[in-house]
């Protein structure tokens, strides 16, 4: 694994559209293997784990589509819950009351987008895995 403070390559920046789709990749959490995601929101990229803090299950309804329709909140396809894109806080419906998405830091340097491992999350053994399937 590498160690906490080394950036891990996410995807291009131009893989990332303001308010459009996703980049899913999967970071390893408190031991376990667990998938991610990163969207653009306000011109500035954001990472979550991909997992509702409602139940954990995965909000995308299709690969990479976390926005809503009016692409102003992420969303939960399975219960609707909705969740600020900056910061991840639970806006609305089934996420009330449980939290919020739990982000993954990420920083955006010569025409990338990276991600910081941190003391529970970390990149898969055998190395980052953008853009990675379900």
């Amino acid at each position: 694994m590498a160690a906490q403070g080394a950036l891990i390559p996410l995807c291009p920046s131009d893989a990332l559209v303001d308010r459009g789709g996703g980049v899913r990749f999967s970071v390893v959490f408190r031991g376990e293997m667990a998938p991610a995601f990163a969207i653009r929101h306000g011109g500035k990229a954001f990472a979550y784990l991909n997992r509702c803090a409602h139940v954990a299950m995965e909000l995308d309804w299709q690969p990479g589509e976390f926005f809503e329709p009016d692409a102003e909140f992420l969303i939960c396809a399975t219960h609707g819950a909705l969740y600020d894109p900056a910061t991840g806080g639970c806006r609305g419906g089934a996420c009330a009351g449980h939290g919020g998405l739990r982000p993954i830091t990420v920083i955006e340097a010569a025409q990338g987008v990276w991600w910081l491992p941190d003391a529970q999350t970390q990149p898969l053994p055998d190395g980052p895995a953008p853009g990675d399937a379900r």
